[in-house]
């Protein structure tokens, strides 16, 4: 597919916190709007992100990638202990500005830390979003099997679409499907075979196929009644 979006930084400065990062149009009026975050590492510019925007507006979807409110204030590093409640408010704030910028479906989505945040974020709040996509979802720390990340998963009513490297360090392909089964929504996993936590998008090295694969994979579990 020819790819022909327009990109422009934006700004709304007029929450607290505010939402920062980059939005995405199709070439014609939109048929939904996705919200993307980064993880403990990385920020809005990561090389997954852009990937996955591009083709979502290319495919006649809104995107705003945005930064997460701990990465306003420090540009490099992990967030700290204390930055999660602050940063789950910064996604709250996103989806509330995405609705304004246009009266669409809103999915809400992130990679590892940010997806995390999302998932805890619509526990909480049902009705935030239309939906959730969800990459490289942190199930636990490296190593840590014994200390899975799960106790919200119960709470969550909305759809779930999780993208998981069949090598992730942050859970297995097992131990997701194992997790899955406590959410009490529709869920669906995508194996990526051979990836990651990265899931292909390292340094220079981009999997080429996984923007198209994803975006296929969203129209048809989030178009499936």
């Amino acid at each position: 597919m020819s790819i022909d979006p327009t990109q422009e930084s934006f700004a709304d400065t007029s929450l607290d916190p505010p939402v920062r990062g980059f939005l995405h149009r199709p070439p014609s009026d939109a048929s939904a709007t996705v919200v993307l975050t980064h993880g403990a590492g990385g920020n809005a510019k990561s090389a997954l992100l852009i990937a996955l925007a591009e083709n979502f507006a290319a495919h006649k979807f809104n995107v705003l990638r945005c930064d997460l409110p701990f990465r306003h204030t420090r540009p490099y590093g992990p967030p700290r202990p204390g930055d999660a409640a602050r940063d789950r408010e910064g996604l709250r704030n996103a989806v509330a500005t995405a609705r304004k910028l246009a009266p669409t479906r809103i999915f809400l989505g992130g990679q590892s830390y940010g997806g995390r945040q999302a998932t805890m974020l619509c526990a909480e709040t049902p009705d935030l979003a239309d939906g959730l996509l969800l990459l490289s979802y942190p199930l636990h720390a490296p190593g840590k099997p014994d200390q899975p990340r799960i106790q919200h998963l119960h709470k969550l009513q909305l759809p779930c679409l999780f993208v998981h490297g069949t090598r992730d360090p942050f859970g297995s392909l097992e131990e997701m499907q194992s997790a899955l089964k406590l959410i009490p929504s529709r869920t669906e996993l995508l194996p990526v075979e051979g990836a990651g936590h990265d899931l292909g998008f390292k340094g220079k090295s981009k999997n080429e196929e996984l923007p198209n694969k994803v975006t296929e994979a969203f129209h048809r579990f989030f178009e499936t009644p």
